[in-house]
């Protein structure tokens, strides 16, 4: 465990089968935690439909990542630097774009400008060395298994994903041209 790792060839369509499960991995894991925490199992996120990108792009730039030096000790600084400049990113994009923060770290020790904290990259480092080491595993296997059906069906998940994308954004966009005029 903390010698030298094994990585794997990414290829487009892999890479594109691990954003897709681990976006909707990341759905689920955050609306599971908002049924147990709020008792609501709907956690309103940026997009309308069951994708939480942060989950699906971590994870592909860390096994993009790892095989530069395929040791644990790069994989942990991955699993802490890759996440949270991701979510940082994110958060700072979308309070860019739309004036609104989906989760804020403020309150929180160690935090920069609310989108990440100490706290909630210590979360990602763990998870992160759970999905490598346990579930990356068993999805690079569907991967193969599923290879010749994900080949027919990856131009529908990501125009589905897309259009998830385009929909959100003409809601949010509708949603502050409301605003701005309202303020008028």
């Amino acid at each position: 465990m903390f010698t030298t790792l094994t990585v794997e060839t990414l290829t487009w369509p892999s890479m594109l089968f691990y954003f897709i499960i681990y976006s909707f991995g990341g759905w689920l894991l955050e609306n599971t935690h908002s049924k147990i925490t709020t008792g609501t199992f709907r956690k309103k996120g940026f997009l309308q439909g069951p994708f939480k990108p942060m989950y699906g792009i971590a994870p592909v730039l860390v096994l993009l990542l790892l095989p530069l030096y395929p040791h644990f000790s790069f994989l942990l600084l991955l699993a802490i630097l890759v996440p949270s400049m991701v979510e940082f990113i994110s958060g700072a994009l979308l309070h860019k774009l739309f004036h609104k923060k989906w989760w804020d770290y403020s309150e929180y020790r160690f935090q920069v400008r609310g989108h990440v904290c100490m706290r909630y990259s210590i979360y990602w480092v763990l998870l992160s060395l759970l999905v490598y080491y346990f579930v990356h595993p068993i999805v690079s296997v569907m991967y193969l298994v599923l290879y010749p059906v994900w080949l027919q069906l990856c131009p529908f998940m990501m125009m589905l994903f897309f259009a998830d994308v385009g929909v959100t954004f003409r809601i949010f966009r509708k949603q502050m041209g409301r605003s701005v005029i309202g303020r008028e």
